[in-house]
């Protein structure tokens, strides 16, 4: 049954407990004693009781308060449903994940869920065979609506979230190198700087101009060639595989492109330095234990990405300095 919220709000709930207090003490008294509250406000609620049911509830007698047959037809519905509703209130709550059939929606630019997400998908497997990840496309400019509409739960981004309303954990650290295909390019590896400007690129940019990288180079007057401009790191194979390019890409974003395909990671030769990877999500799930559970597989799944993306970042001599980043390189 359909409850009319406009017409449930108007009802004080703590009536039936004045209601079963009276059925079972048979007494105003005896059951204000009982609810700890005074005579002269059970008396009134016995009052709003009448009114809303329009019906005395109860009588006085000789041997106390007596139920009328209202009352009498009122009394079982009226323990059970304040039994279940004290039972929904305060049972913990629990999750199962070898049981659940829920959907979890999380939002991840494409690096992440190159890196992350095929790991996750694994860990989720092993314990919740019949869970749905649902992964969105969503970046630090995104986020909090996405958050705050709800289209996802859970967010794994690159820059800090601004609103109270938000939790956030930093669950990583990333940087950036180069992938090539060692074959075409004919240059030896680690690049150099000059090697590096000399190469053609390939940009990944929301804005298809430039990135960090230009940034980067300008700061030493050097400039590149970007004869290639993409939205998506997914794409970056497609492009690169046979070409004489380079491309400068977040390391974990590299780490997870060279394992499915032909190219070759190297470290970026320039200071490009490091930025915080966070997990964000809304501060009113923070008991949830199903969020929790999927918080502890993204934990666990940004850590294996990230340690698989050290070994190609490599040591250029420059310090990990702490930025909020956009990836566009």
């Amino acid at each position: 049954m359909k409850i009319n919220i406009l017409d449930i709000r108007k009802l004080d709930f703590n009536l039936c407990v004045v209601f079963l207090a009276l059925w079972q003490e048979r007494s105003v008294t005896k059951a204000a004693s009982r609810l700890a509250l005074s005579q002269a406000a059970t008396s009134a609620a016995l009052a709003r009781l009448r009114q809303t049911c329009g019906d005395s509830l109860f009588v006085r007698t000789n041997g106390g308060m007596e139920p009328t047959p209202r009352a009498l037809a009122m009394v079982e519905q009226l323990e059970s449903g304040v039994a279940h509703l004290w039972e929904v209130l305060k049972q913990p709550q629990t999750f199962d994940p070898s049981t659940t059939t829920r959907n979890f929606s999380i939002g991840m630019s494409d690096d992440f869920e190159l890196a992350i997400g095929p790991n996750l998908s694994r860990l989720v497997r092993e314990e919740g065979p019949n869970v749905s990840l649902i992964f969105r496309q969503t970046n630090s400019h995104t986020v909090e609506q996405k958050l705050n509409d709800r289209e996802i739960e859970l967010a794994v981004v690159s820059g800090a979230a601004s609103r109270a309303w938000i939790t956030q954990e930093q669950i990583g650290n990333a940087g950036y190198a180069c992938l090539v295909d060692a074959d075409a390019i004919d240059v030896a590896l680690p690049l150099s700087v000059d090697d590096y400007v000399r190469l053609p690129h390939i940009l990944v940019s929301f804005s298809g101009r430039s990135g960090i990288v230009d940034t980067a180079l300008n700061a030493i007057g050097k400039q590149r060639y970007v004869y290639t401009a993409l939205t998506h790191f997914s794409a970056v194979p497609a492009f690169l595989v046979g070409t004489r390019a380079v491309v400068t890409l977040p390391s974990h974003a590299a780490a997870a492109l060279s394992h499915m395909s032909q190219l070759t990671t190297c470290p970026a030769p320039l200071d490009l330095d490091q930025y915080p990877v966070q997990l964000l999500s809304r501060r009113d799930s923070k008991e949830d234990p199903a969020v929790n559970w999927m918080k502890h597989k993204i934990r666990i799944a940004t850590e294996i990405a990230m340690k698989a993306s050290t070994n190609v970042m490599g040591n250029c001599g420059f310090p990990p300095h702490q930025r909020t980043r956009t990836h566009e390189v």
